[in-house]
Formats: C-alpha cells, sequence, structure tokens
C-alpha cells in the first residue's frame, strides 16, 4: 500500500479511503494525508483574509491559525451528514483566523470608537435622505474633509471580524453570543425557510439601493471572489480605495440589515 499522506497522487476514491479509515481507527498517517489534501483551503482563505488586513501582519501567521481550523474541521467532520468538506472547513478555517485575529487585539479602541460614529452618522443621513450617499455628503454630514472620512474607513476596513462566542451584551449575565444567534441548519422548520428566504430578498434589496460602485465591489468580492487588488484593477483605483468603498457598502448593509429601510 502506498503511503497514504501522497494524497495528491489520488483521486476522489482514494480520498474517501482515508477518511474512512481515520474516522474507523483514528489513524494518524489517515490524518495527516487528509491535512495535506486540503492544505490549499487553509491558503485560499487565508489569502482573502490578508488582503483587508494591515501589511504588519504576517501572512504565515493566519496560515497557521487556519491550519488548526482545517484539523478541527478534520477531526469534527461527520461523514454521514452528507455535506461537502470543503465548505465545512472553509467555514471553520476562517473562524480560527478571525478568532486569533479577535484575541490579538490589534485594532486600537480610537478606530472602534470612529467606526461606531461613521455608522451611526450613515444610519441618520440615509434615513433622512432615504437613498444612499456619497462619501461627500456622509463627511459634510459630520463636518469633516472627505479625505479625513476616506482615511477613517480604510482603517476600520476589519473591523467586520467577530468571534463567534463573543458577547452580544457583555455587561448582561445571561447575555447569548454571535453563535447562539446562528441558526442549525439540520434543523430548519418551514417557519426557518420561510425568515431565511425572507433575509435572502431583504439583503438583495438593500445590495440594490448601494450606489453603482459600491454594489460592483460588494458583488466581485463577495460573489465573484475576486480579491481587492483585483477590484481596484478593475475600477481602477488603489486597493485602499476599494477597502474603503467595501467598508462604507458594508456598514450601509448593516444599518439596513438591522432595519430595512426606505
Amino acid at each position: 500500500m502506498r503511503d497514504p499522506t501522497r494524497v495528491h497522487e489520488r483521486g476522489e476514491k482514494e480520498i474517501q479511503e482515508l477518511w474512512n479509515t481515520f474516522k474507523e481507527s483514528a489513524d494518524a498517517k489517515a490524518r495527516e494525508g487528509l491535512i495535506l489534501h486540503y492544505s490549499p483551503l487553509v491558503k485560499f482563505v487565508a489569502g482573502r483574509i490578508r488582503s483587508g488586513l494591515p501589511k504588519s501582519v504576517d501572512p504565515s501567521d493566519l496560515i497557521s491559525y487556519g491550519t488548526f481550523g482545517l484539523i478541527d474541521a478534520i477531526d469534527k467532520f461527520d461523514l454521514e451528514r452528507g455535506f461537502k468538506f470543503e465548505t465545512y472547513a472553509v467555514n471553520r478555517i476562517k473562524g480560527a483566523i478571525l478568532d486569533e485575529l479577535r484575541a490579538l487585539d490589534w485594532v486600537p479602541r480610537s478606530v472602534r470608537a470612529k467606526a461606531r460614529e461613521i455608522q451611526r452618522s450613515l444610519a441618520e443621513l440615509e434615513h433622512s435622505l432615504q437613498r444612499s450617499v456619497s462619501d461627500e455628503e456622509l463627511a459634510d454630514h459630520m463636518d469633516m474633509p472627505v479625505e479625513t472620512l476616506q482615511n477613517q474607513l480604510g482603517e476600520m476596513s476589519n473591523l467586520g471580524f467577530v468571534a463567534l462566542d463573543e458577547l452580544l451584551n457583555p455587561g448582561e449575565r445571561d447575555s447569548a453570543s454571535v453563535g447562539d444567534l446562528l441558526a442549525d441548519q439540520r434543523a430548519l422548520d418551514p417557519g426557518g425557510s420561510f425568515e431565511n428566504a425572507e433575509t435572502r430578498f431583504v439583503l438583495a434589496d438593500s445590495i440594490g439601493r448601494l450606489s453603482d460602485r459600491e454594489r460592483l465591489v460588494v458583488t466581485l468580492y463577495y460573489y465573484e471572489g475576486l480579491t481587492l487588488a483585483e477590484i481596484g484593477q478593475v475600477l481602477s483605483v488603489t486597493e485602499s480605495r476599494v477597502c474603503q468603498i467595501h467598508t462604507k457598502a458594508v456598514m450601509s448593509l448593516r444599518n439596513r440589515m438591522i432595519e430595512p429601510p426606505y
């Protein structure tokens, strides 16, 4: 029998054999083979996350964090569920990386405070005007230069990261966590399916109300899988400018998902 860690030479049937061997006997070599086979997923997820992080963050650290997520996914994956492992693993890998970034607490409090102020001002202005607003309008509303606003948006481009165990109301003893609010996909009742469809509708409608450039950035990033640098090439702007546009778009979507707009 060939070394099971040489999975790059194996087809789908042989990978399934590795899964069966590992789940039946916890064979260490089969486990190693699975880790090596699926390791490109870690690089893919780390690369996507890295594109929006400060240059001071070492890519190798992200890969290290993500590898722990991959190992956890392999250990916990249930072959009987019928799920595609890659989909399950990507979520685990992403969660592991983001949890580590949150634990590092590398975002200054001042940046978080600015983010709350901009999001609040953006919600007020969009509610007042009943439409998407430009950077110039938002900057004028906040009584600051447009360049200052855009620089602040760039600084806070990574504040969307959240750990699943983060409490929604830290001051309350029985506060729920973000993870508590995630639906169990194995037990969606008709009501849950309706809520899911309604959420998709509200999200699609909210995306449609973004400005043309914001909508294009969201579409290319989340639906087409382009990196921020690649989107910059499409729009003929810098990567940092794409970060600013993306951050403002996400803030608008968040406001509208909380309170469906106009």
